[in-house]
């Protein structure tokens, strides 16, 4: 049975917990960001809380799964503006720990829903990269309806992989109209 489990925006109080799960993803997937556990590690305490605090910031957000029995942090995701080539929202930072991954745990959904709702007030499509290796993202992304756009960067810790673009457009979301069937 899945844990159950709630999603919010992160706070510049979380810091430390933002720092504790950037270390267990970049140590259990490391090809997934253009960070070392090294570089992380050496980080001081107001940069964590600088990203921490990126879920109440202008132009970012940052989203946490906590697993309500534990108080364990199960996931996050991020989005910004621009940057990296990208002229709309970007999604960035997406982790699940292993034993919350899966469809069936909704985790990862619940995460991108999430920022998708805040992207939907910058934009109305939603673009990421994602290294070429990393097929349990990748078929995540397609099966959420994001596709390749052709466009293509080096990975910056080997730049001789590529990091590759996909995009989503956004569905509309429509307001209730108070009538009842």
């Amino acid at each position: 049975m899945t844990p159950p489990f709630i999603v919010r925006r992160t706070s510049e109080a979380d810091w430390q917990n933002v720092r504790d799960l950037r270390l267990e993803m970049l140590a259990d997937t490391p090809l997934a960001y253009g960070e070392t556990v090294e570089a992380a590690l050496s980080r001081p305490e107001p940069e964590w809380r600088i990203r921490a605090a990126r879920g109440d910031g202008p132009g970012t957000t940052a989203v946490v799964a906590i697993d309500t029995i534990t108080g364990r942090w199960i996931g996050t995701m991020g989005g910004f503006l621009g940057g990296f080539g990208s002229t709309g929202p970007l999604l960035v930072g997406v982790y699940v720990a292993p034993g919350s991954r899966g469809r069936a745990a909704g985790v990862a959904d619940a995460l991108l829903d999430a920022v998708e709702d805040w992207a939907r007030g910058h934009g109305s499509t939603l673009s990421l990269h994602v290294h070429e290796d990393n097929t349990r993202a990748i078929a995540f992304y397609e099966r959420r309806g994001f596709t390749f756009t052709g466009v293509s960067a080096p990975y910056d810790l080997a730049p001789s992989r590529r990091e590759l673009e996909m995009q989503r457009t956004l569905p509309t979301v429509h307001a209730p109209t108070g009538r009842h069937a």
